[in-house]
């Protein structure tokens, strides 16, 4: 009765009315998140968002892809609200589904490269007996922690360019976000410890390796690798507690906690303030980084000679370039998602793939290209390589 009745006042009002606007309840307007949680909001490109997939995924022509999806309204039932969702789906790049085999060229070759990048930075640092000193230590930390990102997200943003595979479990979901979140927040803290390693060789050159001895930077690495297992363990076992029906479309080409506890059609408030008080803990890291380098700059300010002011803070260009790269995406997605209605999907989309892309890719060139000692090492190994192949 209620389809039927959409059925005429859609074809009364013409075919610009949106078929989620006179469905607004339908399970399958639920399912791919057209409407949001309130269902008082309707998204008015929601009608061609469904015909364009029936055009792409049936070959039909305009005509005929707005009649069948106005017939499959018809023919799945409506009372589904309490349907458990056993698979989340992920998204590419809306509008490019036709290229994603193309498009997925340069990110393999961003992942490959990051990998190989990240994996140099290691065994040099490890070989090399002259780079076992607590900046390259520290260095090797970021190394491992872009290295988790970099696993964490391949599979998925790989399984969807590659063979459009949309789907992935609930629990694979669960994991993935774990992971993801855990490295971020790694990388956050190494970030911090890079600051504060930098923040003692400038203000306090002469107790430099007395304060940070091998032992010692060994024990502040194992704590906040603890610090962020224990901040992040929480998140998967709130998230499995939520219910889960009609909705399962997610925003990223991987899961974040913030993007499948929208999902949930059960009480999430645990689930919300307990990941605002995560965000805090990393935006504490950057504002006491920022800290660090106010007391840095002070004291480089306080150098008489120019020469020596110069070299002082070249030695913290990678790191401040480390920590752009890896902050900026952070929080300009977050603006996105605070102004959602100023922000086009696409740039959205984009921005979130940067945030796990761009930092594992570049921190490895950076480092290779700004720090002479592991530049020349680089080059060494490199050398050594060729003489073996001839």
């Amino acid at each position: 009765m209620f389809c039927e009745s959409g059925l005429k006042a859609t074809q009364k009002a013409g075919r610009e009315t949106p078929l989620a606007l006179v469905f607004s309840y339908h399970p399958l307007v639920t399912s791919l998140n057209i409407v949001p949680s309130d269902r008082r909001e309707i998204v008015t490109e929601s009608n061609t968002i469904i015909k364009e997939q029936a055009k792409r995924n049936l070959e039909l022509r305009d005509d005929e892809s707005e009649q069948y999806v106005r017939d499959l309204f018809m023919m799945l039932p409506l009372n589904a609200s309490e349907a458990a969702v056993s698979t989340f789906l992920l998204i590419g790049i809306p509008g490019l589904e036709g290229v994603h085999i193309w498009i997925s060229m340069p990110v393999c070759l961003m992942y490959l490269m990051a990998i190989l990048g990240n994996c140099t930075i290691l065994f040099v640092i490890r070989t090399e007996p002259s780079l076992h000193e607590p900046m390259y230590h520290f260095l090797s930390m970021l190394a491992l922690s872009d290295l988790g990102l970099s696993f964490s997200s391949l599979p998925t943003m790989l399984r969807i360019f590659l063979f459009n595979a949309m789907g992935i479990s609930v629990d694979a979901c669960i994991a993935q976000e774990f992971f993801i979140h855990g490295f971020t927040d790694m990388e956050s803290s190494v970030l911090l410890i890079m600051s504060f390693d930098r923040f003692v060789a400038i203000c306090n050159p002469l107790r430099y390796r007395s304060i940070l001895t091998s032992s010692r930077v060994l024990h502040i690495g194992l704590a906040f690798a603890f610090k962020s297992i224990l901040l992040v363990l929480p998140l998967p076992f709130t998230l499995k507690r939520l219910k889960y029906c009609n909705k399962r479309l997610l925003s990223h080409s991987y899961c974040l906690h913030q993007d499948v506890m929208k999902l949930a059609c059960s009480d999430n408030r645990v689930n919300f303030y307990y990941g605002l008080f995560v965000a805090l803990c990393m935006m504490s890291d950057s504002m006491l980084i920022v800290v660090s380098y106010v007391f840095i700059l002070k004291t480089v300010l306080g150098i008489a000679s120019h020469r020596e002011w110069l070299k002082a803070l070249n030695t913290c260009v990678s790191h401040i370039c480390a920590v752009l790269i890896f902050y900026v995406p952070i929080i300009t997605l977050a603006l996105m998602h605070r102004f959602p209605k100023h922000t086009p999907p696409v740039a959205m989309i984009l921005m979130a793939d940067a945030f796990l892309l761009v930092p594992p890719l570049m921190n490895p060139i950076l480092y290779c290209v700004k720090t002479q000692q592991i530049r020349v090492k680089v080059l060494e190994k490199l050398e050594k390589l060729g003489l073996k192949s001839k």
